[in-house]
């Protein structure tokens, strides 16, 4: 169905979106999607540093030399019944 849409056809359909919602709602709508992409890209990037394999051994060393303990910071149920 979609396969017959050439050109014109996709034109028409931009002129369209562009009287329904306006040049200022449209401009706007890019500059999140803008946003979003740059977010998405920096997010892949900091994956990427994340996967490095000395950062992964010298992480738990991190950890143990400043003498940090995992600690529970769950709410207590007196807590719970307050909110």
């Amino acid at each position: 169905m979609l396969n017959n849409i050439g050109l014109p056809g996709l034109l028409l359909i931009a002129v369209v979106v562009l009287v329904l919602f306006g040049r200022g709602k449209i401009s706007s709508l890019m500059g999140e999607v803008g946003k979003g992409i740059t977010a998405f890209k920096k997010g892949v990037s900091d994956g990427s540093k994340d996967e490095d394999p000395d950062h992964d051994r010298a992480l738990p060393d991190r950890a143990l030399a400043d003498g940090a303990a995992a600690r529970d910071v769950t709410p207590e149920a007196a807590q719970k019944d307050k909110v």
